[in-house]
């Protein structure tokens, strides 16, 4: 009978020794590296904002998007969603502390990312001029 790949890789992990120092990185990498995030968390760095405004902010994210993020934030402790009690209820969202501790670094990637979007769009390009068949999209 042959190990398959999954039960091969999964030995190899290394959180599969929780004093292994690797261990809770991938996951929190995983949150704040993720697109949303990282989106949600610039456009709170300006201040508290409601669903809305922050769903207009943040161009082609999606409602239920949009809610998972900030789910997910708030029980990371990033950010900070607060209800009032008003009819219909508003719902503001702001960043903690340790989500504020973020920006500076979130915003330096996306400020990277702004600079140098047209030179890997024109390395993207050459690459797949001189690799045909070897595109990957």
């Amino acid at each position: 009978m042959s190990v398959s790949h999954t039960e091969v890789t999964a030995d190899l992990e290394p959180c599969g020794l929780p004093e292994h120092p690797d261990c809770g990185i991938r996951d929190v990498l995983d949150r704040v590296g993720d697109k949303w995030s990282v989106l949600v968390i610039v456009e709170l760095a300006s201040g508290t904002r409601r669903f809305r405004e922050l769903q207009r902010a943040i161009d082609g994210i999606s409602q239920r998007m949009l809610t998972l993020t900030v789910r997910r934030l708030e029980r990371d402790g990033l950010l900070t969603r607060t209800v009032y009690p008003t009819v219909p209820a508003q719902v503001t969202y702001e960043l903690t502390d340790r989500g504020a501790s973020l920006t500076h670094l979130v915003k330096q990637l996306a400020d990277w990312s702004l600079g140098s979007r047209n030179a890997i769009a024109r390395s993207r390009a050459e690459y797949d001029q001189n690799n045909p068949g070897h595109s990957i999209r």
